[in-house]
């Protein structure tokens, strides 16, 4: 069959002959039809991914879900070990998500991972509540625009988004967003605003995309002063501006604040499985019912060294036809 396979430890994805799957007994064969590239998928290919480093690399099939047909003609959303960016994938039996009808295999293959990114955070990490406000940093990357729409859908009144593309960062209003604070702006204005903002509506939640410096700007904007604070949960899913931050102590002892990450590893069987019994779900049908929208770049599996490392239009995601 033909795929998109890594044959070189951080070497380019080459369209090229590759044996079919095997299918083992917790597997199912799916004729792939797209799947999206995500950071994920260029870490993993590269051996970059912290679920990698310690793998020696063997010549593999880019990819971790796609989209595509069971043997039966049904069509769905899938997860494999084995690669996804291949005429035919092994997907396991337990995370197979029925696609509706109606829904575009572009879209259904593009979703699920912007989703994992901000509905399993809003509803595990911080229980959003009807009436919550919520601040997503970094929102004008794909998942930061997908956490838009879902805050929405999960009841928060009044969201607030940062991002450096002004033009990106004013379009999150058609989506959803409240108010925009550019994190091009100095950091005493950065952080005079956030206070603001945090003292006119309190801040529930905290979804934070990117990290570093913007984190460090915004804990510091809910530093108390030793009276009674309100309780804000901040919740990492990127680390796009920097791996670390610098936190004072004090920041702790003075603000009722819960600092946690959600990403793979962070999250329980429990938590794995109800993604797939009924958040996707639910996403895709908000997609078919027009609630959630998300652009995509298609790129036909044969040009996939071409656009590998290919700069795609902002706020889309690189989705491979098959």
């Amino acid at each position: 069959m033909k795929a998109a396979a890594v044959f070189e430890k951080g070497s380019i994805p080459q369209y090229a002959d590759f044996p079919e799957p095997e299918v083992q007994e917790n597997e199912i064969l799916v004729s792939v039809k797209a799947a999206s590239i995500k950071n994920l998928d260029r870490a993993r290919a590269g051996g970059n991914h912290y679920s990698t480093e310690n793998q020696e690399h063997q010549p593999t099939i880019i990819g971790t879900d796609g989209a595509g047909y069971l043997e039966n003609g049904n069509k769905v959303y899938f997860f494999s070990k084995k690669g996804t960016v291949a005429e035919k994938a092994a997907a396991n039996k337990k995370m197979i998500i029925p696609i509706p009808e109606e829904l575009d295999f572009s879209l259904a293959a593009a979703l699920p991972n912007a989703v994992m990114g901000s509905a399993m955070a809003l509803k595990f990490k911080t229980g959003i509540q009807q009436g919550n406000t919520v601040l997503i940093n970094g929102a004008t990357g794909i998942t930061g625009r997908i956490a838009v729409q879902i805050a929405r859908l999960y009841g928060a009144k009044k969201i607030i988004v940062t991002g450096r593309n002004e033009e990106s960062l004013q379009s999150l209003r058609e989506l959803g967003a409240n108010e925009v604070v550019s994190l091009k702006l100095e950091d005493h204005d950065f952080r005079q605003r956030i206070k603001e903002i945090h003292k006119e509506t309190p801040i529930d939640i905290v979804l934070d995309y990117i990290w570093g410096h913007s984190v460090e700007m915004i804990l510091s904007a809910f530093k108390g002063d030793g009276s009674f604070s309100h309780k804000t949960k901040l919740v990492n899913i990127g680390g796009m501006s920097g791996d670390t931050i610098q936190l004072s102590s004090q920041i702790l002892r003075g603000t009722d604040i819960q600092i946690s990450g959600s990403g793979l590893g962070s999250w329980t069987k429990e938590e794995s499985a109800f993604l797939f019994s009924e958040i996707i779900p639910q996403m895709f049908q908000a997609a078919v019912d027009g609630k959630i929208k998300m652009e995509t770049q298609e790129v036909d599996i044969k040009n996939i060294e071409a656009v590998w490392n290919a700069e795609i239009q902002s706020g889309k995601r690189l989705v491979i036809r098959i």
